[in-house]
């Protein structure tokens, strides 16, 4: 399937809460490729500005619900779409272009279908990971999702 959509942008739609831009974030995942065992994998993307690979998150606007701000996340960053599950968690954290807090919601979005075109496409790359790593993904802080780069889940083996 082809995506005609672009990505929004500007803060106009920006939706705040105590001076805080509200963020949402998906966890794409999919059952491992050719897997008998039920082994998953994550799809993580490349931020824009730098070689980090991290999960689709952007702001959440004020025409849309928080699950369907998830989702149009992880389709103009990773060109995936699926059904958004139930929040993991909620997390805050120092914008570094702005140097100001803001407040962000993650969920599992379970990938029903992988797009050849999407809006980021030339600006992102896209790699699916083994979710070997079950406590730092499922762990009790959000934060540790949100941070982890493709180079924590290779080089690190536990």
């Amino acid at each position: 399937m082809v995506c005609m959509a672009v990505s929004r942008k500007g803060r106009e739609l920006q939706r705040y809460s105590k001076g805080r831009r509200l963020v949402v974030g998906c966890i794409p995942y999919r059952n491992k490729t050719g897997s008998n065992n039920n082994e998953l994998e994550v799809l993580l993307v490349s931020s824009q500005k730098s070689t980090k690979m991290m999960f689709p998150k952007g702001g959440w606007e004020l025409d849309e619900s928080i699950e369907q701000a998830a989702s149009r996340e992880s389709l103009e960053e990773a060109g995936v779409l699926g059904k958004v599950e139930t929040q993991l968690g909620e997390w805050s954290f120092l914008s570094k272009r702005y140097g100001t807090l803001y407040e962000g919601y993650m969920f599992p979005l379970f990938v029903t279908e992988q797009l050849e075109f999407w809006p980021e496409q030339h600006a992102r790359q896209r790699t699916w990971v083994s979710l070997i790593y079950h406590s730092v993904i499922i762990g009790p802080s959000c934060s540790v999702c949100v941070k982890l780069d493709y180079h924590d889940l290779t080089e690190h083996p536990r």
